[in-house]
């Protein structure tokens, strides 16, 4: 068994995470009482990996419910899937975090910790192999930010070896749903750069763009934005919960994915997409599936992936295929589009390829990918954050619980630090002999 814990922190963390539970709960044919309806053993072979199985053969979803005020918990309880998880699981706070960093990583969030962890422990003593952590949050809001970084700060120190793989919705570009985003996304990323070993970026604004110009969908919910993440979601550890020919895990994604040890800022993307009045249009081969994975209009961030290279692309097919053909298609590809691919990292796709389709496809595939174009995101944050701590403008919310102006500076260095270490790794040729800038790895802050 090589189990996951999920911690699903905040609102938008709570609300990613229940569309995941119903998309996996789905695909192991798993209905929302907890009782098993499915047609294949294959549904039932690793279900431990996301499944605790309890008495009367119920399985219930190893995954920690937190935030810092009750009305999510209580939205989660009262829909369609309420039922499904374990009462002791939720743990929320009274006060809330209000937008506020500070609050939710030193004052509110500190006061529910402890129990937060100790639900960890109980879950990971569970385990029989242990293979890590996913944290579902977003980093523009105080709780998912605040309290999800300090999360993972801790579980970091008790569970050194253990892979950490977070899901951050980052603020759009164009659209900012509270006005102190900058502060708190710069202070959230000051700390996933030290202490996770995957952060998936997205931001609503590309899934946006998905569900108008790909899906063809007018009026896009929440629910269906957070179907296209699910989707990723579930993508990423098919082959940890279905047998198929060629297997892939969290560590061996760390390990093709991660050439140095901060840059571990992903671009998610999904293959197919298309929408409702096109699908019959549409063969789906693995030439198309591939074509479609690494196109720009797929990605998941709102970067685009032609104004950088890629260090590193892993892709996770599902269904019934050729291996053959698949390694044939992403040579194409990286033969094709030379120039976006690092030179000095050869083959550098990883490849995965799973038998079990997701429900209503005969194929589809999940793409990962390490491109130095994700600077332009921290760049506009960056940008962001000193328009407005020039001024020191909301700074007083922030040093009114506690914390120092000091700390401010420090994750903004850090964040300029990151963007100047994918460019440097960008415009890298491989004729540079060791002319890579040995301080820039070391010039975290620790």
């Amino acid at each position: 068994m090589r189990e996951i814990i999920n911690l699903q922190v905040g609102s938008c963390g709570n609300q990613i995470g229940g569309k995941f539970w119903e998309v996996i709960s789905d695909e192991h044919g798993i209905d929302p009482s907890g009782c098993y309806h499915g047609d294949s053993d294959l549904q039932l072979e690793r279900i431990n990996v996301y499944y605790n199985e309890a008495s009367g053969g119920k399985y219930v979803p190893r995954t920690i419910l937190v935030d810092l005020k009750p009305a999510t918990m209580d939205a989660v309880r009262s829909g369609p899937f309420g039922c499904l998880y374990r009462p002791d699981n939720f743990v929320y706070g009274q006060n809330g975090a209000a937008n506020n960093w500070a609050r939710g990583h030193y004052t509110e969030g500190v006061e529910i910790l402890e129990s937060c962890l100790d639900v960890v422990r109980r879950e990971a003593e569970g385990c029989d192999c242990l293979q890590g952590f996913q944290v579902a949050h977003s980093l523009g809001g105080g709780t998912g930010s605040g309290l999800g970084t300090l999360l993972i700060n801790r579980i970091r120190e008790e569970y050194p070896d253990r892979i950490i793989l977070t899901f951050s919705v980052f603020p759009s570009p164009r659209v900012s749903d509270c006005v102190v985003e900058p502060y708190n996304t710069t202070l959230a990323v000051n700390q996933l750069v030290e202490n996770t070993d995957h952060t998936f970026c997205l931001d609503n604004e590309a899934l946006y763009d998905i569900c108008f110009r790909t899906l063809k969908l007018t009026t896009p919910t929440y629910g269906d934005l957070n179907h296209l993440i699910c989707a990723t979601m579930s993508g990423i550890t098919t082959c940890l919960r279905f047998p198929g020919q060629l297997n892939a895990d969290l560590r061996k994604l760390a390990v093709n994915m991660v050439p140095f040890p901060r840059l571990h800022f992903y671009t998610p993307g999904f293959a197919p997409l298309t929408s409702r009045g096109a699908q019959q249009y549409r063969a789906l081969t693995v030439p198309e599936l591939t074509l479609q994975m690494f196109d720009a209009k797929n990605m998941m961030v709102a970067c685009d992936p032609r104004h950088g290279r890629y260090l590193t692309v892993a892709t996770i097919f599902r269904g019934r295929m050729s291996m053959k053909e698949v390694d044939e298609q992403l040579v194409n590809i990286q033969n094709k589009n030379s120039t976006y691919f690092v030179e000095w990292i050869p083959n550098n796709c990883k490849i995965a390829v799973c038998d079990i389709p997701p429900r209503g496809l005969k194929m589809a595939s999940t793409f990962i990918g390490n491109t130095t174009a994700i600077q332009s995101i921290f760049k506009r944050i960056a940008e962001q954050f000193v328009a407005m701590f020039r001024r020191k403008a909301f700074l007083h919310w922030y040093t009114g619980e506690g914390m120092d102006e000091m700390e401010f500076t420090e994750a903004e260095s850090n964040m300029n630090d990151l963007v100047s270490e994918y460019q440097q790794y960008q415009d890298a040729t491989a004729d540079d002999e060791g002319e890579f800038d040995e301080e820039a790895e070391g010039e975290g802050l620790e």
